[in-house]
């Protein structure tokens, strides 16, 4: 049977996080707060339980590498929470915070289709690689180790969307703007090699990369959700994985197109059993959601391309003839009706991604738990922890179901700015100034209770929302997700370019 969080005092937790004593929330930056409701412990994200948690729950191997990674986790905390104090403003806070989503999978995954709709495969189906696997791959990490992010107090957090409620190691933000960079990076340089660019392009790309990595990598520092362990590792996990693909992506392309029934009877399972593996976390940790969707993306961009392939219709073949009607872009009337047939093209084909996701998912949380049930009473199901098996449930909830855009390729779920101070709890915000921003001072400067800078006027403090429940997870979304993320990518990768070039939209 697998432990659960042991009750602890709140000094005891206090003394976990190596504080002498509990932290205060300054009742001056939340004026409008009753004190009552204002906990000062420490805030329960994942991997912050007690020590005993995870030394009863984990392997020693895998306490081991969580010991190794939480060894300088509270002298990091400390240097972040110290360099925040020194150079925060409200300009950079806005900055760091909203380009982090710059470096998040949703982000890309919103654009990526675009590629394959615009006839550029091959740059798309790198960047689909990179992204899901090195999701993946940080997910699964994450998962096994356990590690929390930076400690807070003393940090700040500052972050848009769900991303406080994952594990800190290592850091998935680090991971995916490193490989994007060096893979832009390295198609840039063949352009530059083989004349298509001139030289100050060249290098103007190089500055642009450069720019955007250290916005999103220092930007994880800036926002208090990572360590320099984490950054460090990310950028070390990015830059292996643009290596592995740059060195041996046509090899494995070549294996896919030159295949026969073997590709489709290998890339299933193994992508099943990738999921199957995937490490059970000691707390409820999102990651797993996103491993899902990633490895089902990955398994359906392969099956698109062998398939195209052998069913005569792939990219480089004379079947994508087609070019987009005022491709030539003379006169006005050329440019306008391309911009709006490529507008079409990428509202259209996102609106019909959105429309099988909510279909499906639909169909799929309508007959699963049914069959569940039944199998349940023949024999005992497989249950991931967390996950509520349909045995414990009647009907699904309504937004679990009907929600319209994919996680995978969705804006954050609230396009607001999150800030975690010694909150144990999910949060919503008033303002108190006329501009929105990150910004909250929750620390105590000079041994006294902090108060509100000129700087901070215009910024959001927080409001305590105890009755925000947290998120469930379903056993009958497992199995959900692969199909509905496989579909995701076999309609982005082939159906949808294939509509377009029937209807005489074209690719190029």
């Amino acid at each position: 049977m697998e432990p659960q969080p042991a009750a602890v005092s709140a000094q005891a937790r206090a003394n976990f996080y190596g504080l002498t004593r509990e932290p205060e929330l300054s009742a001056t930056v939340v004026d409008d707060i009753s004190p009552d409701l204002v906990d000062p412990i420490p805030d329960e994200r994942p991997g912050t339980q007690p020590e005993e948690v995870y030394v009863a729950a984990m392997a020693w191997w895998r306490l081991a590498m969580r010991t190794a990674v939480m060894k300088n986790l509270e002298t990091e905390s400390r240097i972040l929470g110290a360099m925040q104090e020194r150079i925060r403003s409200p300009w950079l806070d806005n900055y760091f915070v909203y380009t982090s989503s710059l470096g998040t999978h949703t982000f890309f995954m919103i654009f990526l289709p675009a590629f394959f709709f615009f006839g550029r495969d091959e740059e798309g189906r790198g960047l689909l690689y990179m992204l899901t696997i090195g999701v993946y791959v940080s997910s699964f990490i994450k998962d096994l180790v356990c590690a929390p992010r930076p400690f807070a107090p003393p940090v700040t957090r500052l972050t848009i969307g769900n991303h406080h409620l994952e594990y800190g190691f290592p850091s998935t933000h680090s991971t995916n703007s490193v490989s994007i960079a060096l893979y832009f990076h390295s198609l840039a340089y063949d352009l530059y090699q083989t004349g298509a660019w001139p030289e100050w392009a060249y290098y103007v790309s190089v500055v642009v990369l450069v720019w955007y990595t250290f916005s999103i990598v220092f930007g994880r520092l800036y926002t208090g959700m990572h360590s320099f362990t984490d950054c460090a590792v990310g950028t070390l996990l990015g830059s292996s994985l643009w290596f592995v693909h740059w060195t041996y992506g046509s090899t494995v392309d070549r294996w896919i197109t030159n295949g026969g029934w073997h590709v489709p009877a290998l890339v299933i399972p193994v992508a099943l059993f990738a999921i199957r593996v995937h490490p059970q976390p000691v707390d409820d940790c999102p990651c797993f959601d996103d491993a899902i969707a990633c490895i089902a993306v990955v398994m359906g961009a392969f099956l698109a391309r062998w398939h195209s392939v052998n069913a005569g219709f792939d990219y480089a073949s004379d079947f994508y003839g087609t070019r987009t009607p005022g491709w030539q872009k003379r006169d006005w009337q050329d440019w306008s009706i391309w911009v709006t047939l490529s507008a079409f093209k990428l509202v259209s084909g996102v609106v019909a991604i959105a429309l099988w996701r909510m279909l499906v998912k639909f169909i799929m949380h309508t007959i699963l738990p049914p069959i569940y049930r039944s199998l349940a009473r023949i024999a005992t199901l497989p249950n991931r922890r967390f996950y509520i098996p349909a045995t414990d449930y009647s009907t699904l909830p309504t937004e679990k179901t009907l929600q319209p855009i994919p996680s995978v390729i969705d804006l954050p779920s609230t396009l607001h700015a999150h800030t975690t101070v010694s909150l144990p709890r999910n949060h919503v915000y008033r303002k108190v100034g006329g501009n929105e921003g990150p910004k909250l001072r929750g620390s105590k400067r000079n041994g006294r209770a902090a108060t509100p800078t000129s700087k901070e006027e215009d910024m959001l403090t927080v409001v305590l929302d105890s009755d925000v429940e947290p998120v469930k997870h379903y056993d009958a979304d497992v199995l959900t997700k692969i199909i509905v993320y496989t579909g995701i990518s076999i309609l982005a990768t082939e159906l949808v370019p294939l509509t377009f070039e029937l209807l005489g939209l074209g690719l190029n």
